[in-house]
């Protein structure tokens, strides 16, 4: 696996950003053989479709040091793995239901050295502190994450946009977004990355007011 799409797009890495996201080629292959967080045909395209998506909000939002991210239903580790590797002032918390989830997690922060990152295995509504940001990638639809996650959210800004929610979504989201009677900005990833697979992307954003 290839991290140039990471290196061409964000070409201000340091090089120990490089070397954590060299790192996560081996780490998920290895884990995903015990846990599987990632469809086996999916893992040749780790870099582009997974991480490089990720950092699709680190093109929307640049977070400032001491702010405070979790990341809701964060699965294996996206998007807060690849985010906590590009903003290492930032803090972040992957929080998911399933145990074994957290545990790769766990495992791949770990292996990466990513010590801004912590994992919790729980639901959303069973935390009880504030965030700045919360970042999601496609968990359910937006209606029913929204109770999940607005709760979570403090007002103020800690970074280049205020405080709220960025979430990956993908294909038709006028009637979804509408549902939850909140104004939404959306930025379409295929304006970001190159890559086919960011056509109908985007990265939808709303703030905490």
């Amino acid at each position: 696996m290839n991290i140039d799409p990471i290196i061409r797009h964000f070409p201000e890495l340091t090089d120990r950003q490089k070397e954590q996201y060299e790192a996560l080629g081996a780490l998920y292959t290895e884990w995903n053989s015990r846990i599987n967080v990632i469809s086996r045909k999916d893992m040749e395209h780790l870099y582009t479709r997974h991480i490089l998506h990720s950092l699709a909000i680190a093109k929307v939002c640049q977070f400032e040091a001491g702010a405070e991210i979790v990341d809701i239903g964060c699965g294996g580790g996206f998007p807060s793995v690849p985010l906590a590797i590009m903003f290492p002032e930032a803090h972040f918390t992957g929080v998911d239901s399933i145990g074994k989830k957290i545990r790769v997690v766990e495992g791949v922060a770990a292996g990466a050295n990513i010590a801004n990152l912590s994992a919790i295995n729980c639901r959303a509504e069973q935390l009880d502190r504030r965030f700045d940001y919360v970042v999601s990638r496609a968990v359910t639809e937006m209606a029913r994450f929204m109770p999940w996650a607005w709760g979570l959210l403090r007002k103020g800004q800690r970074g280049t946009l205020p405080n709220g929610i960025l979430y990956l979504k993908g294909g038709e989201l006028a009637e979804e977004l509408a549902a939850t009677r909140r104004h939404w900005d959306l930025y379409d990833i295929s304006t970001m990355f190159d890559d086919d697979f960011f056509e109908t992307k985007r990265v939808v954003y709303t703030e905490k007011r």
